[in-house]
């Protein structure tokens, strides 16, 4: 038990309460103080947790009993029956408040300890440079990194907002952030969606009007969510690279590497 204010208020409180009530007896005949002091090891535990609270019900039972034999209204049996009971309630109160205060506080400290990873997390994939969303299992944006903000010229006030992934489209298609015809935006926001509804995870390339090329992937969660990644792959073919080559490095960008294989079998 570390010694504190919390430690030492319990029993404190607890010494006092009996010797108040001993010394007012002596003048007005009270009635039996058990149940404040179980109040008292209630708080003490709630205070400062078990040890304090077993330290406050030993004192209640000492106190209780000296407040007893000093009772000339009560009788010898009676003041047993009394301390008795107030050992068990005491005790057992000791118990019960001391273990809940250490499950708070481990629930409190696990937590902070999320709080923290998620903070951590949250910072790294702000560095780098694929766009990220998490979509809830109702497909709102619990989070949405730096990458996806500066791709798509997203305010973080929309962003903090947790806005639905249709409005992340409808956005995109109202900033002119896509590289497609007006007739075309309409088909391509109703494929994304359905691709995030049923969690497709067939990458696409999405090309954006500033000229560069991002590479669409969403996978399902196990809690019903999405994760949306948006990775660039517009260097991936550079027009300075040989013509001849240029299908090996159209295969880079195939994910199962299929299309690499194939190619490396021609050049065989």
């Amino acid at each position: 038990m570390r010694f504190g204010w919390r430690a030492i208020s319990g029993p404190v409180l607890t010494v006092a309460v009996a010797l108040l009530a001993i010394l007012l007896d002596r003048t007005i005949p009270l009635s039996s103080p058990a149940p404040v002091l179980v109040c008292v090891v209630a708080l003490a535990g709630a205070l400062s947790g078990f040890a304090s609270a077993m330290t406050s019900a030993v004192l209640a039972v000492i106190g209780a009993a000296l407040f007893c034999l000093g009772h000339r209204a009560m009788s010898l049996h009676a003041a047993a029956d009394l301390v008795g009971l107030l050992t068990v309630t005491a005790f057992g109160t000791a118990g019960i408040t001391g273990l809940m205060r250490e499950r708070l506080l481990a629930s409190f400290a696990a937590e902070r300890q999320s709080h923290a990873t998620a903070a951590r997390l949250s910072a790294a994939l702000d560095q780098v440079d694929i766009g990220i969303v998490l979509l809830d299992a109702e497909t709102r944006a619990e989070f949405i990194n730096r990458a996806f903000r500066d791709y798509f010229a997203l305010p973080d006030e929309i962003a903090d907002g947790k806005p639905p992934f249709i409005a992340l489209m409808y956005h995109g298609r109202d900033t002119g952030a896509f590289e497609l015809p007006e007739d075309e935006l309409g088909t391509f926001i109703a494929q994304r969606m359905e691709m995030v509804r049923i969690g497709d995870a067939t990458p696409i390339n999405i090309k954006l009007r500033n000229g560069e090329v991002l590479r669409f992937v969403c996978n399902a969660l196990p809690d019903g969510g999405r994760m949306l990644s948006y990775t660039p792959v517009t260097d991936l073919v550079r027009h300075t690279d040989a013509p001849e080559r240029a299908d090996y490095y159209r295969s880079l960008r195939d994910p199962s590497n299929r299309k690499l294989i194939r190619y490396l079998r021609v050049a065989e």
